[in-house]
This record gives C-alpha cells, sequence and structure tokens, in this order.
C-alpha cells in the first residue's frame, strides 16, 4: 500500500476510534445519573438501553446482509459472533452496571481501561502478534498515567466491602472487554464491521432479555420520562453510535493500535464526571490525565507503524 493512502487510512481510523471512545465514555455518566436520580436497578437499566438500542441493530443486520457483494458467514463464524457478543456487551456491560452502583465513574473508567492491555497480552499469546516498540512505550506511558491516577482516586474514597466488590465486578468487565476486543480484531475482517457489530450486538441484546425475564417482571419498572431519557442516551449516545465507529476503526489500523488509542476513555470520563457529577479532580489525576494523552499523541504520531 503506497505511503500516503496508507497515512491516510490510519488517520481515518485514529479519528474514528478516538470519537468512538468518547462517546462510549458517556455510558458511566448516563448511568450514575440514572441511578441517582430515578432509583433504577442496573438490570432493568441495561435492559432499557438494549431494547432502545435493538431496532438501531435490527436495520443494520438487515442492510449489511442485502449488499451483493457480502461474504457468506459460516456456522463456526455465526457461533464466534454470537460467543463475543455476549461477552463484550451483555457480561461486560452486567458487570460494569452492577460495579457503578458502588464505585465513582472516574474510578471506573479507570478499571476499566486495563482491558488494552489484557487486549494486547491476549493478541500477543494467543495469536503470536508482535508489539512493536511504539506500541509498548505508548502502554507504558498511558498506564503509568493511569497508576497514577487511579491511586489519587483511592485516596478519595471510603474503603468498604461495596467498594471492592464494585471495584471486582468493574475489573471483570475490563476481562470480558478484552476478549470482545480481540475477538472482534479478527471477525471484523470476515463479517464486515456494520454486520459483526449489529449481529454481535442482537446476541447481547437476547441474553439480556432473557436474563431480565428470569430474574424479575416486566410491571416492576417504574418507568418516568426521566428514566426513558436516560435510556435512550444510553442506547444512542453511549451504545449504538460509539459501537459502530470503534468496529470501524479496529477494520482500518486493527485491535492494537485501537486499543492504544482509546486510552482517551477515562481522561473524557473523569471531565464529565467533574462536570455532571461533582466528582473532585485532583494534581495527581491531572498529572495521570497529561501521560494518558501523550500516550494516545504518541500512537497516533506514529502513523508509519500499523500493523495490519
Amino acid at each position: 500500500m503506497p505511503q500516503e493512502k496508507q497515512s491516510k487510512l490510519f488517520l481515518q481510523g485514529f479519528l474514528i476510534s478516538i470519537g468512538g471512545a468518547i462517546l462510549f465514555s458517556t455510558k458511566a455518566i448516563w448511568v450514575k445519573l440514572a441511578f441517582r436520580n430515578t432509583g433504577v436497578d442496573a438490570i432493568t437499566l441495561l435492559t432499557l438501553r438494549m431494547l432502545l438500542s435493538l431496532p438501531f441493530y435490527i436495520a443494520a443486520a438487515w442492510i449489511s446482509g442485502k449488499k451483493e457483494n457480502v461474504q457468506p458467514l459460516s456456522k463456526r463464524d455465526f457461533s464466534w459472533i454470537i460467543i463475543l457478543g455476549i461477552l463484550g456487551y451483555y457480561l461486560s456491560s452486567l458487570f460494569d452496571f452492577i460495579g457503578l452502583q458502588y464505585i465513582s465513574a472516574g474510578l471506573e473508567r479507570l478499571i476499566l481501561f486495563l482491558y488494552p492491555t489484557f487486549a494486547v497480552l491476549l493478541n500477543t499469546y494467543l495469536f503470536k502478534q508482535r508489539i512493536t516498540r511504539i506500541q509498548f512505550l505508548a502502554l507504558c506511558i498511558t498506564y503509568t498515567g493511569i497508576g497514577i491516577a487511579y491511586y489519587a482516586e483511592l485516596g478519595t474514597v471510603q474503603h468498604n466491602d461495596s467498594f471492592y466488590f464494585g471495584s471486582f465486578m468493574v475489573f471483570l468487565c475490563a476481562v470480558t472487554y478484552s476478549f470482545y476486543l480481540v475477538g472482534t480484531g479478527r471477525m471484523v475482517t470476515r463479517a464486515g464491521a456494520t454486520r459483526y457489530t449489529a449481529y454481535a450486538m442482537l446476541a447481547a441484546t437476547a441474553g439480556v432479555f432473557v436474563h431480565f425475564i428470569v430474574k424479575q417482571q416486566w410491571q416492576s419498572i417504574n418507568m418516568s420520562w426521566e428514566l426513558g431519557w436516560y435510556s435512550l442516551a444510553l442506547a444512542i449516545i453511549a451504545t449504538v453510535i460509539p459501537s459502530f465507529m470503534i468496529s470501524a476503526g479496529m477494520k482500518k489500523i486493527g485491535s492494537n493500535n485501537t486499543s492504544i488509542i482509546t486510552s482517551i476513555g477515562p481522561v473524557s470520563t473523569i471531565i464529565q464526571a467533574s462536570v455532571f457529577l461533582n466528582e473532585p479532580i485532583l494534581i495527581t489525576q491531572i498529572l495521570g490525565t497529561a501521560l494518558v494523552i501523550a500516550g494516545v499523541i504518541l500512537i497516533g504520531w506514529q502513523n508509519n507503524r500499523i500493523e495490519h
């Protein structure tokens, strides 16, 4: 591929990935606001999110399936897409929503952002992908920043059983999402970004609905306009749009680079949490944030190191 075309492709993937990461980072804000202002529980809020997202993914699946040049998927492909959808948007979302009941939005995003490390390591050891020098350096800078910010956050909260339980739930979210991320990097080239994302989200939605039906009755939802708006924002702003953006970014620049670029997510969440939830921003958090941004800029400048 010519260098100019390669650079343009990377820039497109970079911008799409970073935009998707920022939109995804609004999820914790909407969830915390919904918990605080409506008293909704985690599985009900997750169900409403997926229910309102469902029409968009059905439409995307139908449109992508009608394309003449679409590659047929085997039963094995469908099986993997279902598994990855369950991991990435059912289990990981469930763990995340439960954890957000007990910890701050800023801390949630910092713990959750362990997933790029897991994804890169999974790619390295399962698929023998080599970690480039620039990826290693960017990871070191980024996670040094996250470690500093995480330490600062720990000094502002009361350490109780609920706090540690919430932290553990979000950690499980990071683990399950890393498997989804790695699998997406493999499957998106076979199924196409739009079709893959639509099918994966449909599988996750089925999982969420089954969970909700087993655990509680539809009549138990105390629906209000406020809860409806929060659910709609979760569905469109923090789910539908960024899920397609992240998949498209992976298709252009690969899952490792996308994982590192989306390190802007914790920074975005910390800033939003301060503005909308009145969560404090400390000097050490600012230092950590600066290092995270440096890692993102570093990977963005080194566009000649793309791995396909």
